[in-house]
């Protein structure tokens, strides 16, 4: 038992030489920094240093619209009417039961109205240039009660009509400049079938305006027109003004064609006031043994409503008077040095309607 003691004497002996003999390990200073100060610094990023890819400016357009605008209509499908009057013609009907010589006949007009159809779409869509192609049908079915009193009413109890094609570009400059295109071709006459085209009856119309716009409130221009609006060719400058006063109250006008005061009552329903000049020359054949057009313009006030169905799809109903501007027959499509005319006609302001459901775009 004696020998345990002396044994841990002995190891005691040896540990404490040992420590004594083996190094001592370095202090280690305590570091008066944090441990991501004392890591290597990463390179710091100046970002000034960095642009763009390229160096192209990148270019803005002004649109072709002001905010609350009336929708664009893509398709149209209508009908237009007018009530019945009495419609009295000056000329040599060249009638067996009316004496030859020009005599005034007078008789009542029971239908006046028809078909619109309106096909209006986009094939080119860029920021800085759009190209819309349109097509338009306009059909006015003739009633008159006794058409066998006068060559003139015989032919107009076919009817009149229109097709046309249309393309308009519009083209923005800069952020606030911009060109207007249009340009039409019409064929208008009395005809019900392919069989009955005639080259004769064709119009053609354009439009060309350089405008401005400062915001998105306002887009108004000037320009010059050839058109058949008052039934006869003219030539005259025009005025764009779109104009949008705030979120109730607008003007849409392309004078002198056609001028509106809007109305909008949300973003689903909209009232407008204001009036529009329509018409053309129309070739009515040979009823008189020569050639014959009908140069018809219509001005009409008009108050127009117009409502969101569903989806893209909206009403427009329209009501006012239409005023006669011309309704004359003469041998030529348009006008000549002293040309005399073959039929005056002469009819009373009447209401009309035109009613129309539309797909119209975003």
């Amino acid at each position: 038992m004696k020998a345990l003691p002396i044994l841990l004497l002995a190891l005691l002996a040896t540990g404490s030489s040992l420590a004594q003999t083996a190094p001592v390990p370095a202090a280690v200073p305590q570091s008066t920094t944090s441990p991501a100060e004392a890591a290597p610094a990463a390179e710091e990023l100046n970002f000034d240093e960095f642009g763009d890819a390229d160096d192209k400016k990148v270019k803005l357009f002004a649109t072709q619209k002001v905010l609350y605008l009336s929708p664009t209509k893509l398709i149209s499908v209508g009908y237009e009417a007018q009530t019945g009057f009495d419609l009295t013609s000056n000329g040599n009907h060249m009638s067996t039961s009316l004496p030859i010589g020009p005599t005034d006949v007078t008789q009542p007009v029971n239908r006046f109205g028809g078909l619109r159809l309106g096909v209006n779409t986009p094939v080119i869509s860029r920021s800085n240039f759009i190209l819309n192609l349109g097509f338009t049908y306009w059909n006015t079915g003739v009633s008159i009660a006794n058409p066998e009193q006068s060559r003139l009413f015989g032919a107009l109890n076919q009817g009149l009509r229109s097709t046309g094609v249309n393309a308009t570009v519009f083209k923005p400059l800069d952020i606030k400049h911009f060109l207007l295109l249009q340009a039409n071709a019409d064929l208008n006459g009395t005809y019900r079938n392919f069989s009955e085209l005639d080259s004769r009856g064709m119009t053609y119309s354009g439009t060309a305006i350089y405008g401005w716009k400062p915001n998105d409130n306002l887009m108004w221009g000037l320009g010059v027109t050839r058109t058949y609006r008052a039934g006869q060719v003219l030539h005259i400058p025009v005025l764009f003004y779109n104009r949008t006063f705030n979120p109730r109250w607008g003007v849409e006008a392309i004078l002198p064609a056609r001028a509106n005061l809007r109305r909008n009552f949300g973003t689903n329903s909209l009232l407008m006031l204001g009036y529009e000049i329509e018409g053309n020359a129309y070739y009515l054949g040979s009823p008189t043994g020569t050639d014959l057009y009908l140069r018809r313009g219509e001005l009409k006030p008009r108050i127009t409503y117009e409502r969101k169905i569903a989806g893209f799809i909206w009403l427009s109903a329209q009501a006012g008077i239409r005023y006669n501007w011309r309704f004359d027959a003469f041998r030529t499509q348009n006008p000549t040095a002293n040309e005399t005319v073959v039929f005056a006609n002469s009819m009373p302001t009447v209401p009309y309607v035109n009613v129309s459901l539309n797909l119209v775009s975003p």
